[in-house]
């Protein structure tokens, strides 16, 4: 995700400063001090800590949460740290152990932190690329087969004026459009620098906006202040505001499917047991549907998380 993604973390996150709040609450640890203090490198099987990181937005911090309530479930210690920040900031926390456990998106992991030159789009394609890329101190475990994909999305309105289906349509309209978009949008491989590579738009103007601030984005498009946005594919509002997402028929965007990066030393096997048992039942439509509550319905975002893991039979 272009955030989390990022490409994002796509996102659709309304209500941030709230979410914000409740996303870093709920059961165990909050410590917001320094991820890298601490002992966390040495948790996972010795009684220590588990430190469990997020992205800066609700989605990343949501599935933080998710993780975190599993690992608890079976008897591990966990400290949250979330809203870290953008993929450029939390990675390195995650290499030299400072964070044991952080929702990825495992297209976005390769792109922006692995191999900005990565060819690969596939889930297969990334998973075995990174796997054979990341550092010797960190690993994926098995990934999720929900999704949430960078997207350029625009209006009915303004796809309709232009007579837009896909992104290549934009080529000729771009230079008379801003786009909104997090701000590392504008220089990722997934983001401005492809859309000129792959499919030779450019536009006019960049809007850049914090990554949590979807909700914002998504009332600059309807007011028509940018002319397209990178929202990501679950965002409540494409379904609710009737948004055009615009096809990506040469995979700019590559596979996001949610997958945990752990930090070796910090995880032993129940803890793998439990974040793999997470992406075994997480679908996109769990996906969806919990951010609508989140969005929607202003539920605590550990409410949610527990729910969702009740439902699913992981918690009792």
């Amino acid at each position: 995700m272009s955030t989390k993604r990022g490409i994002y973390r796509s996102a659709a996150f309304g209500l941030i400063a709230a979410l914000s709040l409740t996303a870093c609450g709920g059961g165990g640890d909050s410590d917001s001090s320094n991820p890298l203090t601490g002992d966390s490198a040495d948790s996972g099987g010795n009684g220590k800590s588990i430190v469990v990181g997020s992205a800066n937005f609700p989605e990343s911090q949501l599935l933080a949460e998710i993780y975190s309530q599993a690992l608890e479930s079976k008897g591990l210690k966990v400290t949250r740290k979330f809203d870290i920040g953008a993929r450029e900031v939390y990675y390195d926390q995650v290499v030299k152990g400072g964070i044991g456990v952080v929702p990825e998106y495992n297209g976005a992991l390769l792109s922006v932190a692995v191999d900005k030159n990565s060819t690969a789009t596939s889930t297969e394609q990334v998973n075995t690329e990174l796997k054979a890329k990341l550092p010797s101190s960190v690993e994926i475990l098995d990934s999720a087969t929900a999704e949430d994909k960078d997207s350029v999305t625009v209006t009915a309105e303004t796809a309709a004026k232009y007579k837009l289906k896909t992104i290549a349509d934009l080529k000729p309209v771009a230079k008379d459009m801003t786009i909104g978009a997090g701000s590392e949008f504008k220089t990722r491989t997934q983001g401005g620098v492809g859309l000129k590579s792959v499919y030779g738009v450019e536009f006019g103007k960049f809007q850049p906006l914090d990554a949590g601030a979807q909700t914002t984005l998504v009332k600059l498009l309807k007011d028509d202040e940018v002319q397209a946005a990178n929202l990501y594919t679950t965002d409540p509002a494409i379904v609710e505001d009737k948004l055009v997402v615009l096809e990506d028929p040469k995979n700019l965007f590559s596979s996001q499917n949610v997958t945990p990066l752990v930090y070796k030393s910090a995880v032993d096997d129940t803890a793998k047991a439990a974040l793999n048992s997470v992406s075994a039942k997480l679908t996109t439509e769990d996906l969806l549907e919990m951010m609508k509550k989140l969005v929607n319905d202003k539920e605590d975002s550990s409410t949610v998380a527990k729910d969702w893991l009740t439902s699913a039979g992981l918690v009792s």
